[in-house]
């Protein structure tokens, strides 16, 4: 398990969405490289960046901001929101992003995902943002009538091996997060997931520990801005975790057959 600090660049903004409503905006940085230098110093290896401005027209608007992201760090950084063409994930992938997010493509252009993975393999991850189990497209403004898990089982078949999902109902609102609902996901996907929605402090990070053979990374955004998480106190809980399923798996098979 690991902390992804979360970046949302709207209008040139770092800002956090409630629910994923552009109507309920709050701006925390006018600067998303600064804020992404500062997730850094406070010891996050990973940055979580959505381009709102992209999700919601189909075509990335923030590419330059991302790749001066790139630029004045060491971070990590896996990016989402309007990526539906190769061309730019060929232009993520130059400018040194650890991975690329494709959500809407998945269900609107299933063609383009399935050359996609077949052209990039590792460097993508599905995206999967549900409300009431019903997967969401267009930045969230849309029902897309396909079950999350049966969306997350496609895409396993297809080839993704890393998937983040998103509670929509608690997204951005600091109200906690359901552990079980991504034990499902990643029951239903075959492979452990990124958690994303809800995140509100530690007690949040520690009830995904306990299940975090099912959790690749824990995704935060409102909490760390506004002090009910640090990042150091994230990353460590994920640490931790790791560190603690690591040795009951080597106690339950001490011989690593």
């Amino acid at each position: 398990m690991y902390l992804l600090p979360a970046i949302d660049i709207l209008d040139g903004l770092a800002v956090r969405l409630a629910k994923g409503d552009y109507s309920r905006v709050t701006v925390y940085h006018d600067d998303p490289a600064a804020q992404a230098q500062l997730f850094e110093e406070q010891g996050a290896t990973w940055l979580h960046v959505v381009d709102l401005d992209g999700a919601r027209s189909g075509t990335p608007e923030n590419i330059a901001i991302i790749e001066r992201i790139m630029r004045k760090t060491l971070l990590k950084v896996e990016v989402g929101g309007g990526v539906r063409s190769l061309d730019t994930i060929a232009r993520l992938a130059d400018a040194g992003v650890s991975r690329v997010v494709l959500g809407t493509s998945l269900v609107a252009d299933p063609a383009f995902a399935e050359a996609a993975i077949a052209q990039y393999g590792k460097l993508l991850c599905a995206g999967i943002d549900a409300k009431g189990g019903e997967v969401a497209v267009a930045g969230w403004r849309e029902g897309a009538g396909v079950a999350a898990e049966e969306l997350a089982r496609d895409m396993a078949a297809l080839g993704f091996r890393h998937l983040v999902y998103t509670d929509i109902a608690r997204d951005g609102m600091q109200t906690g997060i359901d552990p079980a609902a991504y034990v499902r996901m990643a029951e239903a996907f075959g492979h452990p997931v990124t958690a994303s929605g809800g995140v509100a402090g530690i007690a949040d990070i520690e009830a995904l520990g306990r299940v975090a053979g099912c959790i690749e990374g824990v995704i935060a955004g409102r909490a760390v801005y506004e002090g009910t998480l640090t990042v150091a106190d994230g990353v460590r809980a994920c640490a931790e975790a790791t560190r603690i399923a690591e040795a009951a798996a080597v106690a339950a098979n001490p011989c690593g057959l």
